[in-house]
């Protein structure tokens, strides 16, 4: 007799034991062509609506659920299994169950594996899930809104997650969860307002160690990039440059717009960015890659600095900020107090990236040698683009958003008090790792956003970004923003043109140059010419790999081609 024979032979008369002994031959079952498969699934769909929704004789009892959704769900592996839990009637069924099995956790996550996995192997299911006829989207957000345990909340997050993927597709549906106040929830309140609140909780449990924390918190943050980079788009809202005045809806950008009705995710996920434990050796892992994402949509303004970086009074500058994104029924528990002053998100980036660049790129190795790419491999098939340039334009935007922050960062990458007698390319440190990248050839994504970066840090200016860090290390970076010769000499800069100490800066290297003594000429020996003729090979070399020198206008290559030099 075959399984699905088996099964259709059951009754509500048939004994538990029958029925469970065939749940489990049908779990454990190898292999089962793909007909009876999706006759099973349907059957066992079926079965469950009659026994826990319709509250009628079914095949199955109520204890039958976990096996059975069990059974489903790896039936939905099978792509035509997954179209027929991709119908709206199987779909709003699975959500029905999720709800009603409440007070058994185990078959109600069940239900919603079942959801998710056919959201991820379903395009049309999230659409459909978000339809009149099944309305899941909503019920997930009140089942979202009622979880504590981490595993719920992993799994109602990532079917937000699946079905607001797309901007086009759930316009309507995420229109609704940002500005539609539910008074159903304690309070009252929006997505906003729920996933603040979650987001509390989850850090307290990260800290804790709780099961499934981190795999939650990856999830819902995945689900409020989504919102933070979509809702801008499809709302009315603020130009964050006056240069997109002109921009059509069809252009905007992520960043570049923003809606004050988001404002409640920034304190809670700056308390995530400040409190979640780092990884080591590499601290850029989910979830903070994922909080790092989210931070980089929201603007860095005056009306925001306090919580950003804890200064200034968070009277004033909060005051404005949470009136425009709270309600006046705010859920219970859902207002999130501003950093204490202690808080410095420009810190905690700093460190976070100084951490990762010394674990990717010890010592003062070459960003291209090959040990640095198999190193990203080994740590998740991965480039170094990939993981480092969210928390570099990260730091930009605080470049760029606040001139205190700014000058924080520029003081702790090229302080006053800098030993500039080596050469600034060759430091083991992040400044010497950020001159590297800049010469790199495999990290090109990498390298641009360290040039922006050093960029915003020396005010946009050229002048003063040669001035810090000298022009033979910036001078590919300058070439492709259009500067293609170095500052003339006396050009205002707002770098220092000596050190602390008072020794004069070389403006093409950044190091010191000697004192000058009237002496007379002395003859250089020959170990000397050959120190000289190295920098200058290693001049040659930098600006031929960054663009600004072509290769046959390299003397050091021509020399060697000619047979002048071995």
């Amino acid at each position: 007799m075959s399984l699905l024979q088996a099964y259709t032979s059951l009754s509500s008369s048939s004994s538990r034991s029958t029925v469970s002994q065939t749940l489990r031959s049908i779990a454990d079952a190898p292999t089962i062509d793909s007909a009876s498969c999706k006759a099973l699934t349907q059957l066992l769909l079926d079965d469950l609506q009659v026994i826990i929704i319709d509250a009628t004789p079914s095949r199955l009892s109520h204890d039958d659920a976990l096996p059975a959704l069990s059974a489903v769900k790896s039936f939905g592996k099978i792509p035509h299994v997954t179209q027929v839990l991709a119908s709206a009637h199987n779909l709003n069924c699975l959500m029905t169950l999720a709800t009603k099995l409440e007070t058994t956790p185990d078959a109600s996550n069940e239900a919603l594996k079942c959801v998710a996995n056919t959201l991820l192997l379903s395009e049309v299911a999230r659409t459909r899930l978000l339809s009149e006829e099944v309305d899941g989207g909503n019920i997930c957000v009140d089942i979202l809104q009622k979880s504590s345990a981490p595993e719920h909340i992993f799994l109602v997050s990532r079917i937000l997650f699946l079905c607001t993927a797309s901007r086009h597709q759930s316009a309507s549906f995420l229109q609704s969860i940002v500005e539609t106040q539910r008074t159903h929830f304690p309070g009252g309140g929006t997505i906003v307002d729920v996933i603040a609140l979650k987001f509390e909780n989850l850090t307290a449990s990260m800290q804790a160690g709780v099961y499934m924390s981190r795999d939650a918190m990856t999830d819902l943050l995945k689900l409020t990039f989504n919102l933070l980079v979509h809702y801008p788009m499809l709302a009315p809202s603020e130009i964050q440059s006056p240069a997109l005045a002109d921009q059509a809806d069809d252009q905007k950008v992520m960043g570049d717009f923003w809606n004050p009705h988001l404002n409640g995710i920034l304190p809670p996920l700056v308390h995530a960015f400040q409190a979640i434990p780092l990884s080591t050796p590499n601290p850029l892992t989910s979830p903070l890659t994922h909080i790092i994402h989210s931070l980089i949509t929201i603007p860095v303004n005056p009306s925001t600095r306090s919580i950003w970086f804890g200064t200034g009074s968070s009277s004033e500058s909060t005051a404005p900020l949470l009136a425009d994104s709270s309600h006046a029924d705010e859920p219970e528990g859902s207002h999130i107090e501003p950093p204490t002053s202690s808080t410095d998100c420009a810190s905690r980036a700093y460190e976070i990236l100084d951490t990762t660049l010394a674990h990717f790129l010890p010592g003062n190795i070459d960003p291209d040698e090959p040990a640095v790419r198999d190193l990203c491999k080994a740590e998740g098939d991965s480039s170094l683009d990939e993981i480092v340039c969210p928390v570099v334009m990260l730091l930009t935007r605080f470049c760029l958003g606040d001139d205190d922050a700014k000058a924080r960062i520029r003081e702790r990458l090229v302080p006053a008090s800098l030993d500039r007698t080596h050469p600034l390319e060759t430091r083991p440190d992040l400044l010497g790792r950020c001159m590297r990248l800049l010469a790199s050839v495999y990290h090109s994504r990498l390298k641009d956003a360290t040039g922006e970066m050093l960029y915003a840090m020396c005010d946009s200016h050229a002048t003063t970004l040669a001035g810090y860090f000298g022009y033979g290390n910036v001078a590919g970076f300058l070439f492709h923003k259009g500067v293609v010769t170095a500052p003339p000499a006396g050009a205002a800069s707002g770098a220092p043109p000596t050190t602390a100490s008072g020794l004069p800066i070389n403006p093409i290297t950044g190091t010191t140059e000697p004192s000058a003594e009237p002496t007379q000429d002395v003859e250089m020996t020959e170990e000397e010419k050959e120190r000289e003729a190295e920098k200058l090979f290693v001049l040659f070399d930098r600006l031929e790999r960054t663009g600004v020198l072509p290769p046959s206008q390299n003397p050091y290559r021509k020399a060697i081609q000619q047979g002048k030099m071995r």
